[in-house]
């Protein structure tokens, strides 16, 4: 499919799906933190490869990667920016070492949480059929891994598929997290079969 061909309906359903999607997401977050999660729309671009390569995005992050498979493959990436992963990890293991094995595995955890609740959101709304792989955790810089994943999905193409959501603590205070789903070719067809939208 060329993005570029999406009518607005259709846009309008997929961002449907996936606020309900992240709705959930946030829930989960709200719930493993123990404090309110604002979640704000889904933002649904379709851009060039080379503008995500010009962006200034070279912070230092930590990264939840969960490839989804079934009708509607892909991943699901939720990005953490270092100093936040840090206080989540803080705030789950007071008295632990940052970021050794145990921390490594508390933000897996909670991406895979989060991925899963997204991801069972979609198929309870769609009827979709999809699951979640085991979560793998990297460390680089937020541009490598974004990039990285468009390419790892299968999205090779000039104009590529840019489905973001981004986490904040309550009242709009300190960046939780941005949240993607990459869709890997014909999986966005299979979302609207099922919605009639095709």
């Amino acid at each position: 499919m060329d993005y570029r061909n999406l009518s607005s309906m259709q846009l309008d359903a997929l961002r449907e799906v996936f606020n309900i999607g992240s709705a959930s997401a946030a829930t989960s977050l709200s719930v493993l933190l123990d404090k309110k999660i604002d979640m704000g729309v889904p933002n649904i671009k379709i851009i060039r490869l080379e503008e995500i390569l010009d962006d200034d995005l070279n912070n230092e992050v930590i990264a939840v990667l969960v490839k989804i498979v079934g009708e509607a493959p892909g991943y699901i990436l939720h990005v953490f920016d270092k100093h936040v992963a840090k206080e989540i990890i803080k705030s789950l293991i007071p008295n632990g070492n940052v970021f050794n094995d145990m921390g490594m595995s508390t933000i897996a955890e909670i991406g895979n949480i989060i991925a899963s609740s997204y991801m069972n959101a979609i198929v309870s709304f769609t009827g979709i059929k999809m699951v979640a792989s085991v979560p793998a955790v990297t460390h680089d810089v937020f541009n490598a891994i974004l990039i990285s994943t468009f390419i790892e999905s299968g999205q090779y193409d000039d104009y590529i598929l840019d489905i973001e959501t981004l986490f904040k603590g309550g009242g709009g205070e300190s960046i939780l997290g941005n949240f993607y789903y990459i869709p890997q070719p014909g999986s966005l067809e299979n979302i609207l079969k099922k919605l009639g939208m095709v």
